[in-house]
């Protein structure tokens, strides 16, 4: 019942209103639950992928994929080294380190960077490959005191169980495909493509690689109800897995933040990735 005078009334302009103030209250809800608990919160994650081209042999090997630590103010030691402890009790087969060591190539940090890193180990190996907020230098050197293969647009061999493996690694900045043909050239038809961004997708799939690995997009980072992730809208794939052609990619959430030290419906992961070959091999 209406109350004289027009009180107690609500005009659509007063339900705009409060319709508004609930939305902006529920997105600062949302980035204080994202800076003060969800980026701080390692999940595990693990997927299996099936690869064209894999041998029989081959099938059921692990790969633990840990990505985009951005070691920096803020993101600190102890983020990493959970994610580290994590990826440990896993035991996969080799590591893949997918770049991004550190943020804005503020190299005061590649120590700590590799630091947190260090206690990495695998029966095949620890690998990796630099991102666009890394140097071709300093980063590297660290990495590979702490015994990392680092793959700076290089194709290295492994075995496993008495297999042959090829791992490519390409820079962020490598990307024509005649350059990153020159590294894939004879590889073995079971081969492991590593780019730290999944725009080299396309690429991978015109070489006929079975297998990219990436991280860069953290997922987003930022993940809206209704929108998605709007920061990494572009990607052929943004988290997960996904296909082009005989191409099956990966791409991990990542570890740290970069911009902002907040993750909304997207927590950081490691991956662990097991492999199958493709029913259509």
């Amino acid at each position: 019942m209406a109350i004289p005078g027009g009180a107690g009334r609500f005009t659509r302009r007063d339900v705009l209103k409060g319709a508004a103030a609930a939305c902006v209250g529920a997105a600062a809800g949302m980035g204080a639950h994202g800076f003060l608990y969800e980026r701080h919160h390692v999940e595990v994650t693990r997927t299996t992928l099936s690869v064209t081209g894999l041998p029989e042999s081959l099938s059921g090997i692990r790969i633990g994929l840990l990505t985009d630590i951005h070691r920096s103010a803020t993101v600190p030691h102890e983020l990493i080294a959970s994610a580290v402890t994590l990826l440990l009790a896993e035991a996969p087969d080799l590591i893949i380190l997918g770049g991004d060591y550190i943020s804005f190539n503020d190299r005061s940090f590649a120590e700590a960077a590799a630091d947190a890193l260090a206690p990495l180990s695998a029966p095949v190996g620890v690998f990796g490959v630099v991102g666009n907020h890394d140097d071709d230098r300093e980063v590297p050197a660290a990495l590979e005191k702490r015994g990392v293969e680092m793959l700076m647009d290089a194709r290295t061999r492994v075995t496993i169980r008495g297999e042959a493996l090829d791992l490519i690694g390409i820079r962020y900045w490598t990307r024509r495909i005649g350059d990153i043909a020159k590294v894939a050239r004879g590889a073995t038809a079971a081969s492991i493509f590593i780019s730290h961004t999944p725009m080299r997708l396309t690429e991978a799939a015109a070489l006929g690689l079975p297998l990219m690995l990436s991280g860069h997009t953290h997922g987003g980072q930022v993940v809206l109800p209704g929108l998605g992730p709007i920061a990494a809208r572009g990607f052929p794939i943004i988290a997960g897995e996904g296909h082009r052609e005989n191409t099956t990619g990966f791409v991990s959430r990542g570890v740290g933040t970069v911009y902002l030290p907040v993750r909304v419906q997207c927590p950081p992961e490691v991956a662990v990735l097991t492999l199958r070959p493709s029913e259509t091999a």
